[in-house]
């Protein structure tokens, strides 16, 4: 029996990876750490790129079907409370990127993928698994289990986070790039959002040294918001529970409809965000990494995962293409990513310098920019992201 191709990591891009395999004709295993399969946060936003990889995956109709496409992207300035821009997001829009733009619960999402593995047999989960280390050699590859199983595979690949533990072998680059901006969620009952702003778009204020999204999510039962403060956090932390006056603390200076949102939030938490610089080595024979554990991203251009969908498409793509030549298909892959993924890294720190957080004229360049911009022009300014996996073998 052929050996499965090992997947470090069982969230989104892990088992996008598992799945885009799969309906090429490889065997998978999935080794996710923790306990059971799941997936932390809330709302997360879709491109049409990424309804391209669920196309593929033939998840199409069911992403689209449980997703809220959204109308508009609005950008708001946090200090005026007035309207910058806008980016129409019906027919014209759907027409030139042949998907629609869309926000769905991360749960949700990670749950469609993890549906999709179980209905098959040639995908393996398991849990309680979490990959430390390997061995090559020259027909395989073994996975060292923080357990101290030593599972062999064909290859493997190593999903496992900006944290991952396959990358620390392979890259050895330390810790990530503390941005030193820091992120609260919350999720309220769309009832609290208030009426006003009750909006189908998902929309940014943007202000000096911060920035507040919100958007409906689960057929608008609630609204997803996030606020972030870059506040200069010297030091990495996920998830910690936080007091709703610290979070309004680094939002005294916008305007009150805005601080209007921020006080509807309920049990916040918060994150520091983190990235990476981008770097080239991320494939050593028959390890290849993938999503955040090649390229983590900032959240300014919203495509964390989206990029880990693609990658995991392109992936597939190229094992099947090199007829599961291990070592080459891997560079294919990773030559086939590369620029793409660094090119949303970089410009997603651009995009939270000059978009998101900036103040004075700065600012005010901002607004006289982007509020000039046709409809056709922000399509052409997005057709590089916005275009699709298929434009990566092209």
């Amino acid at each position: 029996m052929t050996e499965p191709i090992l997947v470090a990591g069982g969230g989104i891009g892990g088992l996008a990876t598992a799945l885009a395999l799969s309906r090429q004709g490889f065997a998978v295993t999935v080794l996710e750490k923790a306990a059971a399969m799941g997936e932390v946060g809330a709302g997360i936003q879709l491109g049409p790129n990424a309804f391209h990889v669920f196309d593929e995956l033939g998840l199409g109709e069911t992403a689209r079907a449980m997703a809220i496409h959204v109308d508009r992207l609005r950008l708001m300035d946090a200090l005026t409370a007035e309207e910058i821009c806008h980016i129409d997001l019906g027919a014209a829009f759907r027409a030139r990127f042949g998907a629609p733009y869309a926000v769905i619960h991360r749960g949700d999402l990670h749950a469609v993928f993890l549906a999709g593995c179980r209905a098959g047999d040639a995908i393996s989960l398991r849990t309680s698994a979490e990959v430390v280390g390997y061995e090559q050699e020259s027909s395989g590859v073994v996975a060292l289990l923080a357990d101290g199983t030593r599972l062999r595979g064909r290859a493997l690949i190593g999903a496992d986070g900006l944290w991952s533990k396959v990358r620390r072998q392979l890259v050895g680059d330390g810790a990530p790039r503390v941005s030193g901006h820091t992120t609260y969620r919350s999720v309220i009952p769309t009832e609290q959002m208030p009426e006003s702003l009750r909006w189908n778009a998902a929309t940014l204020w943007a202000g000096p040294k911060c920035h507040i999204v919100h958007y409906p999510l689960q057929g608008w039962a609630s609204f997803n918001l996030v606020v972030t403060y870059h506040n200069d956090a010297p030091e990495p932390v996920a998830g910690k529970p936080v007091a709703a006056e610290e979070v309004f603390a680094g939002f005294a200076h916008v305007h009150p409809l805005a601080q209007s949102i921020i006080r509807q939030g309920r049990d916040w938490k918060l994150w520091v965000l983190c990235d990476r610089d981008p770097v080239a080595k991320w494939v050593e024979g028959r390890v290849a990494l993938l999503g955040d554990a090649a390229h983590p991203t900032l959240q300014y251009l919203a495509q964390g995962a989206c990029m880990a969908m693609e990658d995991a498409v392109c992936l597939a793509r190229m094992l099947r293409a090199h007829d599961g030549d291990v070592a080459p298909a891997l560079a294919a892959y990773r030559d086939a990513r590369l620029l793409r993924t660094a090119r949303v890294q970089l410009q997603s720190r651009a995009v939270g310098d000059h978009v998101y957080h900036p103040a004075g004229p700065h600012a005010a360049l901002r607004n006289s920019i982007m509020a000039a911009k046709t409809q056709a022009e922000w399509q052409d300014t997005l057709a590089w992201l916005y275009g699709g996996p298929q434009e990566e073998t092209r």
